[in-house]
């Protein structure tokens, strides 16, 4: 019986369980903030690119003509 409630302590007190889920928290977090920011990113660089090539377009018309 003492075995067991020694286990039973030992296990109450052990850490690394915790630190390792802190740890896969703190990950998920980083993601979720760099996928936020490659998105929004993304979608500034392609409007910029959008109007870049109407710019382009309208350019090469005008030398055509």
């Amino acid at each position: 019986m003492q075995n067991t409630l020694n286990l039973i302590r030992d296990f109450a007190r052990e850490e690394d369980g915790v630190t390792a889920i802190e740890y896969g928290l703190l990950a998920a977090l980083v993601g979720v903030a760099i996928i936020a920011g490659a998105t929004l990113l993304g979608t500034q660089l392609n409007a910029l690119f959008n109007a870049l090539g109407v710019r382009m377009t309208g350019a090469a018309a005008a030398a055509a003509a």
